[in-house]
């Protein structure tokens, strides 16, 4: 690639985004504009600002995405109960499409040759980030300086930015044992003592969650009021996405909701353990089983089921704007169409009840369902012709 004249950094203030944006003036001799999405993280952005200008950086770029990135990918997400592997609800995954969309975006606007992430060679953000603005721009140039730099470790990164005077986290005390990613959908943890699966991580690692021993006895009781597959209300409250997930995340950390501990396959081929605290997803995502129950039909229901997994796949991945998620976006938004109303759930000592559920779409007969005298419209006698045409295979197998 011809040396670039201007690059815009995917930056977070931390130490590797930091040492990058040095690292490229140096080496490409460069202007360098910094884009930092305030995307539910925190305290993150708006030290973000300060150190971009310590370093030198004279445009910078924070936007709020708070919203847009709830309302357009997480909820599309959830409306797929995508979870990969079973526990991990994706919360870097998804997050990485809305970055990257929006790199592209200025990089156009700002006529620049190159985006820059700081991603590791190791891990699935690369992928993720390249994929994503590659379909959006095939014509892209990215840099990834852990592909490319002399550095091997993050302690070759702290000894380059004391040379360089960049102000990090580890000189004013606040050296985190692990690498973490925060959102407003999750937290990960990564890395110091939990790369052995063995060992149990320290309680006090936790940030987002109370531990069950401390969260209250008493339970809170809330409701959820779905539209066509979205949560539109908390507690007949109508809020925005953002707004809605900011307070089941606060009532999910009093009750020591939403935490995960797995070993997870990463695409690149590596198997990774990582912790995650995801407290407003853990209950939005029962809730959105909950009014599926009674309003999909058994064989759609399945059907989502199946594709669950696939489109879990495709987002961890890397996939979001690939056509077949895309595809199969269609098919899932399409089944959401009658998954309306009100699920009531308990909140208690980690664990996310669901004490009701109601819709003015139910397929729930309870009629058809009551063990008591029902009114006749099914004929337990003609089960047994069903189970005798369904037992002629397992009967006649050699």
């Amino acid at each position: 690639m011809p040396k670039p004249r201007k690059v815009i950094l995917a930056y977070s203030g931390g130490l590797d985004t930091s040492v990058i944006a040095k690292w490229l003036m140096e080496k490409y001799e460069c202007e360098v504009i910094t884009f930092t999405a305030d995307i539910g993280q925190g305290e993150e952005t708006k030290e973000a600002r300060q150190k971009a200008k310590k370093l030198g950086i004279k445009k910078i770029y924070i936007e709020n995405l708070k919203e847009e990135f709830v309302k357009d990918y997480v909820y599309p997400m959830f409306r797929a109960n995508a979870i990969y592997e079973g526990e991990y609800f994706l919360g870097t995954s998804i997050a990485r499409p809305l970055i990257s969309k929006r790199l592209v975006e200025i990089a156009k606007k700002e006529r620049a040759d190159a985006i820059c992430h700081g991603s590791t060679g190791k891990g699935n953000d690369q992928v993720r980030f390249e994929l994503s603005a590659y379909a959006l721009n095939p014509k892209i140039k990215i840099i990834a300086p852990w592909r490319e730099w002399a550095f091997t470790s993050r302690k070759d990164l702290v000894r380059y930015a004391r040379m360089n005077k960049i102000s990090i986290d580890f000189d004013q005390g606040k050296k985190s044992p692990y690498s973490m990613d925060a959102n407003i959908l999750h937290t990960s943890y990564e890395g110091g003592l939990l790369e052995d699966p063995w060992k149990e991580p320290d309680e006090k690692m936790w940030l987002r969650t109370s531990s069950i021993s401390d969260a209250p006895k008493k339970p809170d009781l809330i409701t959820l009021e779905f539209a066509h597959g979205d949560v539109i209300k908390l507690d007949s409250k109508r809020m925005s996405p953002a707004k809605i997930f900011e307070k089941l995340n606060a009532l999910a950390g009093k009750h020591g909701i939403g935490r995960s501990d797995i070993v997870e396959n990463r695409y690149v081929g590596i198997k990774s353990r990582g912790c995650y605290e995801t407290p407003a997803g853990t209950i939005y995502a029962k809730a959105h089983r909950a009014i599926e129950s009674i309003t999909l039909d058994r064989e759609l229901l399945h059907l989502k089921e199946d594709l669950a997994n696939r489109y879990s796949r495709l987002i961890y991945n890397g996939y979001w704007f690939s056509p077949e998620r895309v595809s199969l976006q269609t098919i899932i938004d399409q089944s959401q169409k009658n998954v309306s109303g009100i699920v009531r759930i308990k909140l208690l000592k980690g664990n996310v009840i669901i004490c009701g559920r109601q819709s003015p779409h139910s397929l729930y007969n309870e009629d058809l369902s009551t063990f008591e005298k029902d009114s006749g419209s099914y004929n337990q006698k003609d089960a047994e012709g069903f189970i005798k045409i369904n037992s002629l295979r397992l009967k006649n197998k050699s």
